[in-house]
C-alpha cells in the first residue's frame, strides 16, 4: 500500500475514534447532569441546633446588619434579642405591644405587626421607644397585622388575617376584611390584595421588584410583580402550599414553615427540600449570624440554628 494512503488512513481511524470517544464523554455528562441530586442549601454535614426552648409561642425573627437577630414570644408580650457572636438571648423589649411580625429596616429600627390593639408599630432601636404607624383603615380597626416586609424605600406591606386573640378588650367582627396593605412613608394605607382566604407569611425582593405571599387558609403561597407605583401586579401561583412565614435566599429560594418544618422551594417553585423541626409546627424563619448564613427557626416554644451554604438575601 502507497505510504501516503497508509498514513491517512490511519489519521481517520484516530480522529474518528476521538470523536466518538467525545460523543460518549458528553453523553455520560449530560446524562450525570439529568440525574444528580440539587446542590443542598444547608452547609454539608450541619445539624439543627437548639438554642432554648422556654417560651411560649415564637415567632417574627428578622436580623440586623450584624446577624443580630430579634424575635417575638407573643403571648409573654416581649421581643427577645439573639447575639450573632455569643449565640447569647436577652429580653430586649417587654411589654411590646404582643408583637407578632418583625422587619428591621437599617440603621436603627424595627417594623413590628403590633397585634395588642392591632397596630402597626416603628421601634427605636436605640431607646427602644415606639410610635404607632397605623392602626385602621377605611374607617375600621385591622383585624390584626401579621407579618411584614418593607422595600428599600421604606414602604410597608402586611398582611392583616384575623386570629381572635384571648387578651383583646376590644372585637373585631368575624367577617372583618382579611387583606394585603401598603403603608406608604408619608402615611397612605392602600389595600393592594383582597382576594385571599387568610394572609399570612410575605417577603419581597427589592432588586427584582418581586413579592411573595402566603395564603394559609387556602394552602397556596403566590408571587407579585411590584409595580413603579407600588401596586401588586401579574399575580402567578407560585406552589400548592400555605406557610405561617417565610424567607428567601441569595439564590432567590424560597423557605416556608409549617408542620414538617421549614420546606425550601426553587426560584422557578420546584420544590428542594424540606428541613425538618422536631416541634409539630414551625411558624417563622430568617437569616441571621455572621453573614447571615444562619438560618434561624422559630417553632413553638423553642428557637433553633442551622448553618447554611447560601446566605439569606438582604
Amino acid at each position: 500500500m502507497n505510504p501516503m494512503r497508509r498514513r491517512l488512513l490511519a489519521w481517520v481511524a484516530i480522529t474518528s475514534s476521538s470523536i466518538l470517544s467525545c460523543n460518549l464523554f458528553a453523553d455520560d455528562i449530560t446524562s450525570a447532569a439529568a440525574t444528580a441530586e440539587p446542590v443542598s442549601v444547608v452547609q454539608p454535614g450541619a445539624e439543627l441546633k437548639l438554642i432554648d426552648e422556654s417560651y411560649k409561642f415564637t415567632e417574627g425573627p428578622t436580623a440586623d446588619d450584624d446577624g443580630n437577630v430579634y424575635f417575638t414570644d407573643q403571648p409573654n408580650d416581649r421581643i427577645v434579642r439573639y447575639d450573632a457572636k455569643s449565640s447569647e438571648l436577652t429580653d430586649w423589649l417587654s411589654p411590646c405591644g404582643r408583637s407578632n411580625g418583625l422587619f428591621f429596616v437599617a440603621p436603627d429600627k424595627l417594623i413590628a405587626c403590633a397585634d395588642a390593639n392591632n397596630e402597626m408599630w416603628s421601634i427605636n432601636l436605640n431607646d427602644k421607644s415606639h410610635k404607632v404607624l397605623v392602626d385602621s383603615v377605611d374607617g375600621r380597626r385591622f383585624g390584626g397585622p401579621n407579618d411584614c416586609w418593607v422595600d428599600t424605600n421604606e414602604t410597608i406591606y402586611f398582611t392583616d388575617p384575623l386570629y381572635k386573640r384571648p387578651y383583646w378588650k376590644h372585637t373585631i367582627p368575624s367577617d372583618n376584611p382579611r387583606g394585603v396593605y401598603r403603608l406608604s412613608t408619608d402615611g397612605e394605607v392602600t389595600q393592594v390584595v383582597d382576594d385571599l382566604v387568610q394572609p399570612n407569611g410575605i417577603i419581597g425582593d427589592s432588586e427584582n421588584r418581586q413579592l411573595w405571599i402566603a395564603d394559609i387558609g387556602d394552602k397556596k403561597t403566590y408571587r407579585y410583580d411590584i409595580a413603579e407605583d407600588g401596586s401588586l401586579t401579574n399575580r402567578k401561583l407560585f406552589c400548592e402550599m400555605g406557610s405561617d412565614g417565610m424567607t428567601l435566599d441569595q439564590e432567590r429560594n424560597l423557605y416556608l414553615t409549617g408542620g414538617a418544618g421549614v420546606t425550601v422551594f426553587s426560584a422557578d417553585g420546584n420544590k428542594l427540600e424540606t428541613i425538618a423541626v422536631p416541634k409539630g409546627w414551625t411558624a417563622n424563619v430568617t437569616f441571621g449570624g455572621e453573614g447571615h448564613r444562619e438560618l434561624f427557626i422559630t417553632a413553638k416554644d423553642a428557637v433553633y440554628t442551622i448553618p447554611m451554604r447560601v446566605g439569606g438575601l438582604r
